[in-house]
């Protein structure tokens, strides 16, 4: 027996020695923050480890710091693979599966016969129409905001299934097939599919944000002239976010999102058959499939978002079995895809060198 407990205490000591210094990460972070003139919140994966790093403020006017707890962001694109999850769901309770054509939820779309759910999923349906983040001026319902994407569709030239068109209308589409398919909003399948399972306490639809005592990011650009922070200030309306179920109308913070990752394949969400799954929709023309991008020969993860009007930008890239990677949420940046990765990609090389890749 003693001779069982010996390696035990030998491999815990030898975790603890392994363990990375936090400390020297948490100032690299920031320093590389600060000196991009950026602000916002990340999650730093290490060996298995998360360890949340912010730097500036969330909301200037209330001085809340971009970590504080408080303080929810917008998700933007980030959620499209919650969305693909729960359609994912359904295709293995075998409500129906990739090779389903739309028009058995949308007889009346346009070209709806020749696009499956397979194409939604991996932005290959034709759908080219836009206009779906230009805020319309008033807050509407889930059902309102999936018709007005059909009628839009509808009433727009579109192109040829097949062909890759990133759009957020094929995750709307999608947000309205989990509706039909459950008999519920699409609201209450993320609710009770991931947030609950998760048990996640800072990821909220605009609608539910408990505002007595959480509060959405302000968002803001650095000004080069003067060389102050905090211009430029603008923030996701509850009618913008109105507009785009399954597509970007959820709020929640990096730690949060990095347990949703994990969920993807330990069960809780996806088992890791059903995330392969996910990753390789027959329909993907690119490396594009059920809201991520996946490199490096399936193991690397990653996806960008933000929201037309607004300076948020949000990146993220882990490796695929969650042991190493960076969750990235700015609310001040200079709404340039590109230098936000440039940023990140700074960030991930510091975490493992070798590993990841700039876009």
């Amino acid at each position: 027996m003693f001779g069982v407990v010996a390696p035990v205490a030998l491999n815990k000591t030898t975790k603890v020695e392994a363990a990375y210094d936090k400390s020297e990460m948490r100032s690299f972070v920031r320093s590389t923050l600060s000196r991009n003139k950026v602000r916002g919140t990340v999650v730093v994966v290490k060996d298995g480890q998360p360890q949340q790093i912010s730097y500036g403020y969330g909301y200037y006017g209330r001085r809340l710091g971009a970590g504080n707890t408080k303080v929810v962001y917008p998700v933007c694109s980030l959620q499209k693979v919650i969305t693909a999850a729960i359609v994912t769901q359904l295709i293995y309770a075998k409500k129906f599966d990739q090779n389903t054509k739309i028009s058995k939820w949308y007889p009346n779309l346009k070209n709806a016969e020749n696009i499956t759910v397979g194409n939604l999923l991996t932005h290959t349906s034709g759908i080219v129409t836009t206009g779906t983040e230009v805020n319309r001026g008033r807050v509407i319902s889930e059902q309102s905001a999936i018709d007005w994407v059909v009628n839009k569709i509808n009433s727009d030239k579109q192109g040829t299934a097949g062909n890759y068109y990133y759009n957020n209308a094929n995750y709307i589409l999608l947000a309205g097939i989990i509706r039909q398919e459950t008999g519920d909003s699409y609201a209450s399948a993320v609710n009770n599919r991931v947030i609950k399972p998760l048990g996640l306490k800072r990821t909220f639809f605009y609608e539910d944000i408990p505002f007595r005592t959480k509060t959405d990011a302000i968002s803001y650009t650095y000004n080069y002239y003067t060389r102050k922070n905090y211009k430029n200030a603008e923030y996701v309306k509850e009618s913008l976010a109105s507009q785009l179920p399954g597509a970007g109308n959820l709020f929640s913070v990096p730690m949060d999102y990095y347990r949703i990752q994990v969920g993807l394949t330990n069960g809780k969400i996806l088992t890791e058959d059903e995330f392969k799954f996910l990753t390789n929709i027959q329909a993907k023309v690119t490396q594009y499939s059920g809201g991520l991008y996946i490199k490096n020969d399936g193991k690397l993860k990653m996806a960008y978002g933000n929201l037309y009007g607004t300076h948020f930008g949000n990146w993220f890239q882990m490796t695929t079995d969650n042991k190493d990677g960076m969750i990235m949420f700015l609310n001040q940046n200079q709404n340039n895809e590109s230098q936000n990765k440039a940023v990140g990609y700074e960030i991930l090389n510091h975490v493992k060198a070798n590993t990841f890749t700039e876009r």
